[in-house]
């Protein structure tokens, strides 16, 4: 595998037909704070931003801070940001971590999964990587499907495994294999 950073930092755009994928900017607080401050949105992952100053911290500290890995999902024909994808790679076992969210607004017409199928393509056919997971709270099993659209195999449940909105909560994992990507696409 060559080095995973220079090649993230080369890859930190990608489109598909409907989707760019870049990095996430101060410009995208108005609409990433549409999303964060939707209760139904967040409610796996984290509490809803109450204000657009929080949405600009977090844009700021988390996204700006340390961007690698970290995509703005963007509507190629209107410019708006829809949601987030998140890929942390592991160098050290050759696997990537995949983690996302996405405006209510926009669930269920596919967004995610062609911004997963990015993921995965720099994955495997860029990093060279053995394998990528994800989970997800076992409450929002739309995550799940996500996941079985991008190819990936239920692994099992991890008990307690995360905090999401400072309750403890179960997750359910998926990955997929270098060898199993595109066998089914």
């Amino acid at each position: 595998m060559e080095n995973a950073t220079l090649l993230l930092v080369t890859h930190s755009r990608m489109e598909s037909e409907r989707i760019l994928l870049r990095p996430v900017s101060l410009k995208d607080a108005e609409d990433m704070f549409e999303y964060t401050s939707d209760e139904e949105t967040t409610r796996f992952i984290y509490a809803q931003h109450q204000d657009l100053n929080k949405t600009k911290q977090v844009i700021a500290n988390y996204f700006v801070k340390e961007a690698l890995g970290k995509y703005a999902i963007v509507l190629k024909d209107s410019d708006k940001m829809i949601g987030t994808i998140e890929f942390r790679v592991h160098e050290a076992n050759q696997s990537g971590e995949l983690g996302f969210t996405l405006s209510r607004q926009h669930w269920g017409k596919g967004y995610m999964t062609e911004a997963g199928q990015l993921i995965l393509a720099l994955a495997f056919d860029v990093l060279g990587l053995e394998r990528v997971f994800a989970m997800h709270d076992v409450n929002n099993p739309a995550s799940g499907k996500v996941m079985i659209r991008l190819g990936m195999t239920y692994e099992g449940t991890l008990r307690r495994n995360h905090v999401a909105n400072g309750v403890f909560a179960d997750s359910a994992n998926y990955s997929i294999l270098k060898e199993e990507y595109g066998v089914n696409s």
